[in-house]
């Protein structure tokens, strides 16, 4: 809504900035030739209300006469104002639907590790702790809600009292719809807390006060799953001692106050083998237990990716482990799952930011720094530095030290994937281009040789030996396999 008032102005200033009052007497004059009562005619300071931002409930009905006071009668551009604001107020419809409850969902079956981290996290909200809330982020699929549910589920078994449970799914990555209001959050919380509907206020702020007050000296625990942003969590913190707030994000929560950030990591590697046990089935793996370590590592130990394998496996015992090469092992992964996870990560990037991530895929899975990703992108590395850090921060792409970055490997696919979609073969092939002169140009360690996919040379790292005479799955992907025949 605030953009649709934001384009409204802007329409103000194209019609020659008309006075308030001005657009006013030709709203009276609209109405009054369409035989509308003098009674229904607005006020001047509620049309200048119309210009406001922040609103949430406005009336649909004096917008478009706005607009067509500032338009005129041409009833094909009012036309499409319409179907704009109807657009607008569906998603606002939609962002107040909300899924608020006073308890907590089921844990998980499968959860696997993190002894350390759920020991830290519950360390973090015990009570007597300075902590204002706890923020669990991580890129999608590694496991954030599963280590959340487990930890609150641990606080409230061991910390038996009647304080209040409060669960909201924030909706900040869902593939569909905008992400869930905070006022409708709130208006559901304070319902489950007792508020009935005379008590509770419009203003967001306003029931945010009332929030705190009603949670003041209750120690309650709230979870809030899948934050959009800080923006979006503040007004449900609750801000008074002994509450205890634990959020999951897949973007980073700064600029919270006292929150505390704990990030999320991949499962090391023999918990991904325990992940992938106990959702395949012992028996299914016994037979070549390295190649099955070798599977996690080409997954990267993603726990999203290792239960989708897992679900495969048990439901398709004729695939021998051999069968799981790289490209099939890493379709699998992204076509029951982890592909619409990424999508709703990636939707919610700035437009140059997704273009570098696609980009991304011309490299090899491997650490690079800002000048590579300046030579894909052709611009300079200040501005693909802006970029990185974008995509750092909603968790689509590693930092795994200071000035190198790497993708996940099933990050790293939904990018191949895409560019071949979303760039034109020419803009592919310069960027090629300008990253393999950049490779000659400072003599770099990691080498690139390409392949041919679609009808594009795409990069691939070279493969190392194999020395270790192990059962190992082979490294080329099944295209390159192909292509060497």
């Amino acid at each position: 809504m605030d953009e649709f008032i934001a384009e409204i102005r802007l329409l103000k200033a194209w019609a020659g900035n008309p006075s308030i009052t001005e657009i006013t007497r030709r709203i009276h004059q609209d109405w009054q030739r369409a035989g509308r009562p003098r009674g229904e005619w607005p006020a001047r300071s509620t049309v200048g209300n119309c210009f406001q931002l922040g609103r949430r409930r406005p009336n649909s009905d004096l917008l478009l006469a706005v607009v067509q006071a500032l338009v005129g009668a041409d009833e094909a551009i009012v036309s499409v104002w319409r179907q704009s604001l109807r657009a607008v107020l569906g998603e606002a419809e939609a962002a107040a639907r909300v899924s608020a409850y006073d308890r907590l969902p089921a844990e998980l079956p499968a959860f696997v590790g993190r002894t350390d981290l759920a020991a830290r996290a519950k360390a973090l909200l015990s009570c007597g702790r300075n902590v204002g809330a706890l923020a669990l982020e991580g890129m999608a699929g590694v496991g954030k809600t599963s280590l959340a549910l487990h930890v609150a589920h641990r606080l409230l078994t061991e910390n038996r009292t009647d304080a209040p449970v409060l669960f909201a799914n924030l909706r900040g990555s869902a593939p569909q719809g905008p992400p869930a209001d905070p006022a409708a959050v709130l208006e559901t919380f304070l319902r489950l807390l007792g508020a009935t509907g005379d008590r509770i206020p419009y203003d967001v702020d306003a029931r945010a006060a009332l929030y705190r007050q009603l949670l003041a000296g209750t120690g309650a625990l709230i979870v809030l799953d899948d934050a959009a942003d800080a923006e979006q969590v503040r007004p449900l913190l609750p801000g008074v001692p002994g509450c205890r707030t634990l959020i999951t994000s897949r973007r980073t929560m700064s600029g919270l106050g006292e929150t505390t950030r704990l990030p999320v990591p991949l499962l090391d590697p023999d918990d991904s083998l325990e992940l992938l046990r106990q959702t395949a089935g012992a028996e299914r793996l016994a037979p070549d237990i390295p190649a099955v370590r070798q599977i996690t590592d080409l997954l990267g130990h993603l726990p999203l990716a290792l239960s989708v394998i897992g679900r495969h496996m048990r439901d398709h015992p004729a695939w021998a482990l051999g069968d799981y090469y790289r490209e099939p092992l890493l379709a699998l992964a992204l076509e029951d799952g982890a592909r619409a996870a990424l999508s709703a990560s990636d939707t919610r990037l700035p437009k140059c930011a997704r273009r570098l991530l696609r980009l991304l895929a011309l490299y090899p899975p491997q650490e690079m720094d800002a000048a590579t990703a300046a030579a894909l992108l052709g611009e300079p590395s200040a501005v693909a530095e802006r970029h990185l850090t974008t995509l750092t921060a909603a968790h689509m792409i590693q930092r795994p030290t200071p000035g190198r970055f790497r993708l996940h490997p099933l990050t790293h696919a939904y990018a191949e994937e895409r560019i071949c979609i979303d760039e034109p073969a020419t803009r592919i092939q310069q960027a090629l281009g300008r990253l393999l002169e950049h490779d000659r140009s400072r003599d770099a360690a990691v080498r690139i040789e390409t392949r041919t996919v679609r009808g594009l040379r795409l990069p691939m790292p070279r493969q190392p030996a194999d020395t270790d005479g192990g059962n190992r799955l082979p490294q080329q992907s099944h295209a390159g396999r192909v292509l060497a025949a």
